[in-house]
């Protein structure tokens, strides 16, 4: 019996248990985003998915999973990542007017920068709008550009100057040209971080302001591509200036000097309408479509309508996480990265060298551990008796 028993004994090692293993993270560069040898393939959102028009020149923002698209039809929201939409027009909501040249939120607060009809606040995430105006010290209803940090709020116009507000918006003073040196008074893009604010101007450059009062200008005698800039942002001591049809001016000296990337480079158009960046990673929204770039701004793979965006006219970019949401002449144009599988879970290999020694009704065994444990700790190793199943 004990022989037989020595004779039919199978060794198993087994595992300790813990499910699937981890899932492998998706290629990604140090800002969490899509990896330079990625393919993006955008999904395009239309107007038969409660967009108020397919002509999102206004822009994107994007707060947790609420998605604002500036739209000249209104200021188009989403409660689900851009699934789906509900678009806020002057009649249902207040808003000021259906064109939106721009937006920013945080949390509940929704500033829609408005053509001719100053700018709407809603501190109930669009749902209701308050309009300011010139009577509120705006320096022109014209607004085409809008940035807040907390109660400070700054409002582009078209001609007559920045517009900031330390009251949330209730009023506001104007800086211009004459008052406080902006380079010009129509300023079509504005950025503000830390006690730093950044005004692109048209026609006088990149305007920089410590104080949000007096400001130097930035232009091409600091190697500018041209003087006409639409859009600004800054990374640390990088700027970005997205400029009319001379490319995308890049300073890694606080502005002090730029050095210009065009299609050269690898962008879509000379014409660059916005710029955003994480990190490394930029994106320049251009006339010939989304370029973006994972070497700080160095070179650019350009993305078009044959990768899935609504048209090549980009007029604003927002990224976050594996999410790049692009404001086109077609619709808002989305990309997601794929959500990884599951690692795959492998067995530990078979123990070797089993031995033992029959005793009474039992065995005495001895074997040589498993070159490899498999995906998990090896917790313990069960004999097998065929026949009889016993262990």
């Amino acid at each position: 019996m004990g022989a037989l028993l020595l004779a039919s004994a199978v060794l198993v090692a087994v595992p300790i248990e813990r499910g699937n293993a981890a899932a492998a993270p998706p290629a990604s560069t140090a800002s969490g985003l899509v990896s330079p040898a990625a393919t993006l393939t955008f999904t395009n959102r239309t107007t038969a998915n409660g967009l108020g028009s397919n002509f999102v020149r206004g822009g994107v923002y994007v707060v947790g999973s609420t998605v604002y698209a500036a739209t000249n039809g209104g200021l188009s929201v989403s409660r689900d990542g851009g699934a789906t939409f509900t678009n806020r027009t002057n009649a249902n909501s207040g808003l000021g007017d259906d064109d939106v040249r721009g937006v920013y939120a945080t949390d509940d607060t929704v500033y829609a920068a408005t053509d001719d009809s100053g700018l709407s606040i809603s501190t109930d995430g669009g749902a209701t709008f308050t309009n300011r105006t010139t009577a509120n010290g705006l320096g022109s209803n014209f607004v085409y550009a809008v940035y807040a940090i907390d109660d400070t709020v700054y409002a582009g116009t078209d001609g007559y100057g920045l517009s900031i507000s330390s009251n949330g918006g209730a009023t506001f003073t104007n800086r211009t040209n004459a008052n406080s040196g902006l380079g010009s008074d129509s300023v079509y893009g504005v950025y503000a971080i830390d006690d730093t604010l950044y005004a692109a101007t048209l026609g006088g450059g990149v305007s920089i302001s410590t104080d949000d009062s007096i400001f130097t200008n930035r232009t091409t005698a600091n190697g500018l591509g041209t003087n006409r800039v639409f859009g600004v942002y800054a990374v640390g001591s990088a700027i970005y200036a997205a400029t009319d049809d001379s490319g995308l001016s890049i300073s890694t000296d606080g502005g002090t000097s730029f050095t210009d990337r065009t299609t050269a480079n690898g962008l879509g158009s000379n014409r660059v309408y916005e710029v955003y960046a994480v990190g490394s990673t930029v994106y320049a929204a251009t006339q010939g479509g989304l370029s973006i770039s994972t070497d700080g701004g160095t070179s650019f793979t350009n993305y078009t309508t044959a990768d899935g965006l609504g048209s090549n006219d980009v007029f604003g970019v927002y990224a976050v996480g594996g999410t790049v949401y692009a404001a086109t002449n077609g619709g808002l144009s989305i990309y997601s990265a794929p959500q990884p599988g599951p690692a795959p879970v492998f067995p530990p290999s078979a123990p070797a060298s089993v031995t033992g020694v029959a005793g009474d009704s039992s065995a005495v065994l001895s074997w040589t551990a498993p070159e490899s444990s498999g995906s998990f700790p090896i917790s313990n190793f069960q004999a097998v008796v065929s026949p009889g199943g016993q262990t």
